[in-house]
């Protein structure tokens, strides 16, 4: 039985400090754009800041409403991103079936789903109070 060769471990990436650790985490952040656009929860997702900020204009809703509905949507899509980021953890550390794997992919998408929902009841109440005067 012959032994595996040695492959020497990776040097440590150098440490990004200052400004130049401003950019490059904008850059991570960009990168974890691009990864969520993949995801087809999150395109739909996206769609919902524009759809309700009009059908808040159009119902004349008050400031404060768009201003609660995009706390609410940016808090959807962090959500979002730490579901993918879960169950891209879960896929890589547990490629086959398992409970473990399916508990915490669960458990990420049930928190996705209450923000969906807090969302939602945020909206329906801005729009049947619009719609009642």
């Amino acid at each position: 039985m012959q032994a595996e060769p040695h492959t020497p471990p990776k040097p440590r990436p150098e440490r990004i400090t200052g400004i130049r650790h401003l950019f490059a985490a904008a850059g991570y952040s960009i990168a974890g754009v691009r990864r969520l656009w993949g995801e087809t929860a999150f395109r739909h997702e996206m769609l919902g800041l524009p759809v309700v900020c009009v059908l808040f204009l159009a119902i004349g809703a008050p400031l404060w409403a768009f201003g609660v509905f995009v706390i609410l949507w940016l808090l959807l899509i962090a959500v979002e991103a730490l579901n993918t980021a879960v169950e891209a953890i879960v896929d890589h550390v547990s490629p086959d079936w398992s409970i473990a794997a399916r508990d915490a992919k669960d458990l990420g998408s049930l928190a996705v789903m209450a923000l969906l929902l807090a969302n939602g009841v945020f909206v329906g109440y801005v729009v049947v109070r619009g719609l009642m005067g």
